[in-house]
């Protein structure tokens, strides 16, 4: 008998043991497939995502163990960075002022505006500003020179051992100021004509030991101002 033969209706289950043996090659591979089927359903399926869960797995801990592996090979160059690192630290919160340093790095600040010819004005340290680790000190200035003299006081302040920066200035000719006004025309050399000179300069205090905003910057403003009467 051919398989072409076969007609299904003509068998019943119930009579399988009596069936043509290509019925019941036909009956057994149906069987295997179903089992096979509801197997890999109910058990191989799990299995498989849970080698695919596992496979990731095992990527993920060797792509940590070769970073981490990195780090370890690298480890004694990254202490050696800590070390250049926490030494830069110190030397840049040496250069900021305690608050006992403040009065004098102010009085450094106005005497060497002075000792460049600037004559001062008003010099008045402004409120602190705290921020991280710091407090930031703003000082407002005016004064009267010429642009050589500013730039010299401005590089004299750049060279302090403590943190001064300029954050703005603005410049004003007074010569041209008073011949523009009297209608008059004057040859003036711009580098040796009289500036009124307003500008804002910052330095900053070191709040580790956590105490108050540096006293006597209204006593450097009285000082500043005496000087020149």
């Amino acid at each position: 008998m051919k398989l072409s033969e076969i007609n299904l209706s003509d068998f019943d289950l119930r009579e399988a043991g009596s069936w043509p043996l290509p019925g019941k090659v036909v009956l057994v591979v149906l069987v295997i497939a179903a089992v096979l089927g509801a197997g890999y359903y109910f058990f191989t399926r799990d299995q498989l995502d849970e080698l695919d869960r596992v496979t990731r797995e095992e990527q993920a801990l060797r792509q940590e163990f070769v970073e981490k592996w990195r780090t370890t090979a690298n480890l004694e160059a990254f202490r050696q960075q800590l070390k250049q690192m926490e030494a830069d630290l110190q030397v840049m919160l040496r250069q900021l002022p305690t608050g006992t340093e403040m009065p004098d790095l102010l009085e450094d600040v106005s005497n060497t505006g002075k000792k460049n010819g600037l004559e001062f004005e008003l010099f008045k340290p402004e409120a602190e500003q705290p921020k991280d680790f710091y407090a930031a000190k703003p000082i407002t200035i005016k004064a009267r020179g010429n642009y050589h003299q500013f730039g010299a006081f401005v590089s004299g302040v750049a060279a302090l051992s403590r943190i001064v920066t300029l954050e703005n200035a603005t410049l004003v000719g007074i010569a041209s100021k008073e011949a523009k006004a009297g209608g008059a025309k004057k040859n003036i050399k711009l580098a040796n004509e009289p500036l009124s000179i307003e500008a804002k300069l910052q330095t900053y205090r070191y709040m580790e030991e956590a105490s108050a905003p540096a006293a006597g910057g209204q006593k450097q403003q009285q000082k500043a101002g005496a000087g020149q009467k």
